[in-house]
This record gives C-alpha cells, structure tokens and sequence, in this order.
C-alpha cells in the first residue's frame, strides 16, 4: 500500500478472501439483489401522456395540451425581478427547515387577507411544492397499517405516496350525489376504523368545491371522530363564482393539516414551492422529517414567491382567461359528444363521463391523441374503479388552444 495509508480495517483482521483473484468467480453473478415494494405503485399516467405528446411533436405533428395540470406562461414579472435581484445580492444558502421567516409570516397574513383568519407564522412550514408537503403529512400523521380515505375520482399521488408508505388507502366512490366531494355525510358511509381522510376543494379532476358549511361540517365531524383532516387547498383562488372556504385556522379542526401551493394560481410550478398550516401536535415532527428528507425549500424560490402576494391582479386575471376557456369547453364539446360533465366550481379542469363512446380510457386518449394531436388525461389517472369510462381535460392553455381543440374533436367524433 502507498506509505502513509492504512490498510482497511476488514483487510488488517483477515477478510483478504473477500478480493477476487483473476479469473476466479464471484458469488454475485446470477444473484438476485432486493428491492423495495414502495416503488411498486402505480405511474403517474397524465405523465406517460405528456411522454407521448412530446413524442409526437418531437416526430414535427402539433399537439394541443389538455393534459397539464398547470399554468401557461411565466410567473408574474415582480416574482421574476425579484429572483433576478436575490441571484446577484442574496447568498442563497440554506434557510431554516420549516422556511424563511419572512415568507412564513407573509403566508400567515395572508389567511387574514383571503379569509379573515388568524394563523399563527410559528404553524406554517414552507415545502418543496405541495407534493412534499403530502409526504411529509403523511409520514407525520400515519403509521403503516393506518386507513386512510380519499375521494375516486381524485389525485392520483394521493393513494400511491399512502400505499408507499404501507398506508392502506380507502377509496370513496363520489358522483353527482355528492358533486364529487367527499362530505360528513359520505365519510359517515365508510366501513370500518378510519385514521384520515384527504379532501380537495377545488378538486383535481372535477373541479368541484365544498361549501364553507360543508367543510366546517366534515372538519367537526372528523375531529368528533378522531379522524385526521388533511385539507388539499391547492387550488384556492381560481374559482368561478364563489371563494373557496378553507380549514386553516377554523375552530372544528384544531388537528388538521392545510396544505397550498405557490405552483397554480400564483403560477410558479417549477420553482417547487408549496406550504402547510400545521396543527400544534405535528409541528414538531414536521419540522424534524424536513430537516432529514431535504434539509430547506429552495431558497431562491422562496425569497422570490413574497413578492407573488403583491401580484393579484396579474393572478385574477389569470382565473379570468380560464373562466373564459372553460366556457369554451363547456358549450362546444357536447357538440362532441362530451355532454356528461361535472361541474367545474374550480381548478381548471373538466372531468367527462365517456361510457358512451368507450370501456377504455387510455385507449381512447391514445386514440385521440394519434387522430386529432388533442391530449387529455385518461380517467384510470384518477379513478381505479370507474376511471376506464372517464377522462379529464385541462383548460389551463389559451383560449385559442381551447377552440381549435374543440374544433378537432367535433370533426373527429362527427
């Protein structure tokens, strides 16, 4: 060995047998190495859709996009300067784990803007997006074995990050009864012990929402239960009609989690921003699973996402072009056929009832999307049970994008 180095201390007690000699061989070949379950959950298929859609306009055919979830253009120009000004004055280390502090408290008057309620700084923790904060919700509030409910149809992440963490996930079929919500009254429904519940109002795929009185009803009944709210609120702000009533800082819910993010109606999807109002039991758990999982949020995004609050009418504009497209969609594709729609109080999606036309989804997105370039989201995304006669259609692009979608699909279905 070179002078100065010392042998492994394997090596020094006699274990030299381990080296393989030239020609000798290893144990290793044709050996089998272990791995996880956890991964072995379902894809993301609105992604293998994207996958697609970018394979054929890499081939030079046109795509329409109706299958992203996410917001057209640049985050508003102040977000932008303001990045521009912390790259060359900021040092951009790390922050605290739960986020910077001024972000934390601009976040918490932010409740008292938009809602008229009192969050304290100390209860909030700034993520890496809204999908971090699920992680971290349910790494903090279940343990493997717990049951925990969630809507069908409903986003997708939901059950898979549940199930990869051996949380057995209960799907709650809605419909039209419920306008495709998990309420009190349909939680009651559920057999069996439940240890938590997701909800999402607006939801993704329906875009439906819970009234104020609904969620204050499913929050005092989960809490009269025992039973572990995590409110999905990730789409506050783009509604059509009337606010979105959140469960941060409500009486009825002193024990559940609100989680929101800067990534849909602020705009800033990929600068993987989000947050979470914490109850006081989880602060303290939250708080040590960020530190090991990813130390801080992305310090550049966060002193850029302060600057977003002062942004609003940029925003509401922004909630205006997509009530626009969503009228588009709504008085021209049951020209198509696509007249089974529920109601879109929020978000920008439309989810379609397609029994009629298929039994297969993926299939007949597939199939749309060879024949017209028009991509959609197959219901089977969102839907285990009954996503293979669905499908969900983004009006997140322009209005123009909307139109000639439309365009196609009626001559496609002519």
């Amino acid at each position: 060995m070179p002078a100065g180095l010392q042998e492994p201390r394997g090596l020094r007690h006699g274990y030299r047998s381990a080296r393989l000699r030239p020609g000798q061989r290893g144990r290793q070949e044709g050996m089998t190495f272990k791995a996880a379950r956890r991964g072995a959950i379902a894809p993301f298929i609105v992604m293998d859709v994207m996958r697609d859609a970018a394979a054929r306009q890499a081939a030079g055919a046109d795509v329409i996009h109706l299958e992203v979830g996410q917001p057209s253009g640049q985050a508003p120009p102040k977000v932008l300067d303001a990045a521009a000004r912390a790259v060359r004055t900021e040092p951009l280390g790390y922050t605290l784990a739960l986020g910077r502090d001024s972000l934390r408290e601009r976040i918490a008057r932010h409740y008292h803007q938009a809602y008229g309620v009192s969050v304290v700084p100390e209860r909030v923790c700034v993520t890496t997006g809204s999908s971090a904060a699920f992680l971290l919700a349910f790494l903090a509030a279940f343990e493997p074995g717990d049951r925990v409910a969630v809507a069908a149809p409903g986003y997708p992440a939901y059950r898979n990050i549940l199930e990869s963490l051996g949380v057995e996930c209960v799907l709650v079929p809605v419909g039209p009864s419920s306008r495709w919500q998990i309420t009190a009254e349909v939680l009651a429904g559920v057999e069996g012990r439940l240890d938590g519940v997701v909800v999402a109002s607006p939801s993704n795929p329906t875009g439906s929402m819970l009234s104020a009185h609904e969620v204050a009803e499913l929050a005092g009944w989960c809490e009269l239960h025992g039973i572990r709210l995590i409110s999905d609120e990730i789409y506050h702000g783009i509604t059509y009609g009337r606010a979105a009533a959140t469960a941060a800082g409500m009486a009825a819910a002193p024990h559940a989690v609100v989680i929101n993010s800067f990534s849909k109606y602020y705009a800033m999807t990929g600068w993987r921003l989000g947050w979470m109002v914490l109850p006081e039991d989880l602060a303290r758990s939250v708080e040590c699973l960020t530190q090991n999982l990813y130390i801080s949020p992305p310090t550049l995004s966060q002193v850029a996402a302060e600057s977003v609050f002062d942004c609003i009418d940029e925003l509401e504009a922004r909630v205006a072009a997509y009530r626009a497209n969503r009228d588009i969609l709504v008085a021209e594709l049951p020209k198509a056929g696509f007249d089974r729609l529920a109601p879109s109080d929020g978000a920008f999606y439309l989810y379609a009832d397609v029994s009629e036309m298929t039994n297969d989804s993926r299939e007949f997105c597939a199939r749309m999307l060879a024949e017209t370039g028009v991509a959609c989201t197959p219901g089977v995304d969102f839907d285990p049970i009954e996503g293979h006669r669905t499908l969900r259609f983004s009006y997140a692009g322009s209005a123009e994008h909307m139109a000639e979608a439309a365009r196609r699909l009626k001559a496609w279905r002519r």
